[in-house]
């Protein structure tokens, strides 16, 4: 039974289920923010109205009769804010007059009340429960009590003192303070989000890349998942179909050929027979060379469509005891070949396929230039870098990127009496590709040449 939409695996619905949840969760964490945030989460000092509470109180006092400003000051106390006022040349005012200030939180608590003040005070006071002053007798607050008080002072135009104290801190952070602590945690969340976000779309898709690379070191046998997203399903589905009808394209094409070289045997046969009856005995040995000739390019044709054909699977093998079995096996043939690399590493691939490629080059060396040294080299990404290095006369540089071509030979160092048709190095670069590596071909600059193999990691 099908699905609804709604409930089907989609990237779609991958990202709105990522959004709904990301704004589920920033709900939360702001309902988290607000009941544990302190200071952090309390509203600016003048949303939370302080300011204006305080100027409309100094404006009010300012604006009695020296006999009255006492009383209106006790009358607009509040649980929160306490005002006080302060005749000339009293103690406390003279307290209030000749201390110490941060000429910093005075220009801060000035541009506060500007708005709520018609003129610029004579003398100005800002300062908190850590200053000497606020030790001073007859202050509106119990230091006791409130140990994080804030006092603003203003002194009125007949040299009075009117002091307002918020007994605690009910306010959060200013404005500036805000903005910097909100852009910082939106920035966090939205990369946050981001990242989540990204992961479930870009997961699939990584995963059908991973897919399709596998289709490279295993053509014939690797098949794609169809897991994951409806599109993501859709497209392995796709190139599952396209990969099987290539892979019955090239079996059809490999059966054919192989065939048509089978079939050519015959004629080859009959050729050489009938060449029993040819009375010059040169031409009779130039013709049984040349069927000689050709009878080689068919072995060598049908050896090479067996290996293409063939369905060996990866194994985990040791790669340099491989290597160092095929240098061994030289040796004991009176070839003097040498391996160079470390003695242990495990590698996933087609185990005699590879040794077919490594055979096949050092015997190209050894049967043209001289007995090669092996080197094996890890990288530092996983992969390896096999070097066959030789001390021949090379190849000639414009013949470099023409050796792995089929059927090419290089008249000058390989020839009829040799053996060989010229599909060994071909067949070992479509042996290294199939397993995702390649295959180049280097003159060295002392002299001689090298086969560069690299294999890549093991995923």
């Amino acid at each position: 039974m099908k699905r609804p939409f709604f409930m089907e695996d989609t990237i779609a619905r991958r990202l709105v289920v990522t959004v709904t949840l990301s704004a589920a969760v920033t709900l939360i964490l702001l309902e988290l923010f607000f009941t544990f945030g302190g200071k952090w989460a309390k509203p600016d000092i003048q949303e939370a109205g302080v300011v204006s509470q305080v100027g409309a109180v100094i404006r009010i006092v300012g604006a009695a009769p020296a006999a009255d400003r006492e009383l209106l000051a006790q009358a607009a106390n509040t649980d929160e804010i306490h005002f006080a006022w302060y005749a000339p040349n009293s103690p406390q005012a003279l307290i209030l007059q000749n201390g110490h200030y941060s000429p910093h939180e005075i220009s801060e608590g000035w541009r506060f009340l500007q708005p709520y003040l018609r003129q610029h005070p004579d003398r100005m006071v800002v300062f908190q429960e850590n200053n000497p002053v606020s030790r001073a007798a007859g202050l509106p607050y119990d230091r006791t009590r409130y140990d994080d008080a804030y006092f603003a002072g203003l002194q009125l135009d007949d040299g009075s003192w009117i002091l307002c104290v918020a007994l605690h801190r009910f306010w959060g952070m200013y404005a500036f303070e805000r903005f910097c602590l909100q852009f910082l945690m939106f920035s966090l969340w939205v990369i946050a989000v981001s990242l989540i976000a990204s992961r479930q779309l870009s997961r699939p898709i990584e995963h059908l890349a991973d897919g399709v690379r596998s289709l490279g070191l295993q053509p014939r046998s690797a098949r794609l998942e169809q897991d994951g997203p409806r599109e993501i399903r859709l497209v392995a589905e796709t190139i599952n179909g396209m990969q099987a009808q290539i892979q019955q394209f090239i079996e059809y094409r490999t059966t054919m050929l192989a065939a048509i070289s089978h079939d050519l045997r015959t004629p080859l046969t009959r050729i050489r027979l009938r060449g029993e009856f040819i009375d010059c005995p040169e031409q009779q040995k130039n013709l049984f060379r040349d069927v000689d000739e050709m009878q080689a390019m068919i072995d060598g044709a049908l050896f090479f469509f067996r290996n293409d054909a063939s369905r060996e699977d990866s194994i985990m093998f040791d790669l340099p005891g491989l290597l160092q079995t095929i240098a061994n096996d030289y040796c004991d043939q009176g070839f003097p070949v040498e391996y160079d690399g470390p003695v242990k590493a495990g590698y996933f691939g087609q185990l005699y396929a590879m040794k077919r490629v490594f055979s096949n080059l050092v015997e190209n060396a050894i049967k043209y230039a001289t007995p090669p040294t092996i080197t094996l080299k890890p990288q530092d990404d996983g992969s390896y870098m096999i070097f066959i290095r030789d001390n021949g006369p090379g190849i000639p540089e414009n013949s470099l990127s023409e050796v792995f071509e089929p059927y090419f030979r290089l008249d000058k160092s390989r020839n009829r009496q040799t053996g060989g048709v010229g599909l060994g190095l071909t067949s070992a670069q479509t042996i290294i590709r199939s397993n995702g590596g390649d295959i180049t071909m280097l003159n060295r600059p002392e002299g001689g040449l090298e086969a560069r193999i690299r294999l890549p990691k093991i995923r």
